[in-house]
């Protein structure tokens, strides 16, 4: 007789083998994305210029900007390309 030399996995042990699988892999996904999330902070421009000056904006002038980063269009931008100069509205 000869002896096998291939390894069984029965159904219990495959379905653990799938576990431990399934855990590594969600395990390097979270380790990935906590890098990318770390690094999103490190990578904000925190430029005292950069900070848009909100005296003169009525009260929902600043909460369209607040949740909809919407910046009037009376607000001169340093930024704004040639293009969308004429453009009022739109994304």
């Amino acid at each position: 007789m000869e002896k096998e030399s291939g390894i069984k996995i029965s159904g219990k042990g495959l379905a653990s083998y799938a576990m431990l699988i399934v855990a590594v892999l969600l395990l390097v996904v979270s380790v990935v994305q906590a890098y990318q999330i770390a690094s999103i902070g490190k990578a904000e421009n925190t430029d005292a210029s950069s900070v848009l000056d909100t005296a003169g904006w009525t009260e929902d002038e600043k909460m369209n900007y607040e949740m909809h980063g919407i910046i009037p269009a009376r607000v001169k931008s340093s930024s704004s390309s040639a293009s969308s100069a004429g453009m009022v509205g739109g994304c």
